[in-house]
């Protein structure tokens, strides 16, 4: 939300350069508020874990956010009910003719596929060339930026030499952006992974901007300058105990699997893994939807516009 305050005073040319929303009295009087709108096109095989850890993340607001779930309809679920997604989820069918204020992708356990042998790949096309014209800004996750990336950008994507496993520090390039307002220096974030994006073509695309990334693993976040587009190499949204089910699950199989990087207190299995990266996932999602709030046009048809105009 932005802070209001008398027009001449002193601190509103610096709380802009911090990138902190300011409003003058006259405006505040006459701002209309509505509900924002949000669209999350859940791909993961968990999808009612999934659910959760969004809204949890979501609902951290004052705002007021409406949110609706889509699913793919050209990928069967083996792990969610029909009738469940029939009853709870919508299609690229019915949200087709419809503005949202901002768009989620979550990741997908598909990366190691080639992106056009994906099932669901022209669907998702679909849906990342509706949200340039019917959403204000988007966020993709893990597989979901790739995607992404590859799709508008021609981002290519490569096998690691071993999966990118654990929480991992990353540091911030761009100093006092919005959607990183009130990060440290480093952060934390969770990633399961096993291939990475060509940081070298990221550099030579003019129109990204790299927001943070570490010297081993890379870039970790990517936006464009009109805060239209944003993608996450990583899982904000994992709770605590996320990569230890997923470590636990592939141990029992019987597959390679080391413990995650930097999650269990000395290494030991047997210990609580420590949430560090829990501030920062609130506080990035608190940062996007104070940002849409404060850009989307109040009539959402009218995002159209916006999308022509950019």
């Amino acid at each position: 939300m932005p802070i209001k305050i008398i027009d001449g005073l002193s601190a509103k040319e610096k709380l802009h350069e911090e990138g902190i929303a300011t409003i003058d009295r006259r405006k505040a009087l006459h701002q209309d508020i509505r509900p924002l709108r949000i669209l999350i096109l859940n791909l993961m095989p968990l999808k009612k874990i999934t659910e959760l850890q969004y809204l949890r993340l979501l609902g951290d607001s004052p705002l007021q956010i409406e949110v609706d779930f889509c699913h793919t309809v050209t990928h069967i679920s083996s792990n969610t009910d029909a009738s469940y997604l029939d009853a709870n989820y919508r299609t690229y069918d019915e949200i087709k003719d419809t503005y949202y204020d901002g768009f989620i992708i979550t990741g997908a356990p598909v990366e190691t596929l080639p992106f056009e042998e994906v099932d669901y790949w022209p669907e998702l096309v679909k849906y990342l060339d509706w949200s340039r014209t019917h959403v204000y800004s988007t966020l993709s996750f893990c597989w979901g930026a790739q995607a992404a990336l590859y799709h508008f950008y021609h981002i290519k994507k490569q096998l690691l030499p071993q999966k990118l496993f654990g929480i991992y520090e990353y540091q911030l390039t761009r100093r006092h952006h919005p959607l990183l307002r009130g990060f440290d220096d480093r952060y934390f974030i969770p990633q399961s992974r096993h291939t990475a994006i060509d940081d070298v073509a990221v550099y030579n695309t003019p129109e990204l901007e790299i927001l943070s990334r570490n010297t081993k693993n890379g870039i970790n976040i990517i936006g464009t300058p009109d805060n239209r587009q944003f993608f996450i190499l990583g899982h904000f949204e994992y709770d605590r105990d996320t990569l230890a089910k997923e470590y636990t699950r592939d141990k029992n199989k019987g597959l390679p699997i080391a413990p995650p990087a930097n999650y269990y207190p000395d290494n030991d299995d047997r210990k609580t893994p420590a949430f560090t990266w829990c501030s920062y996932a609130h506080i990035f999602y608190h940062n996007w939807l104070n940002l849409v709030y404060q850009e989307t046009p109040y009539i959402p048809e009218e995002i159209g516009h916006v999308a022509c105009a950019h």
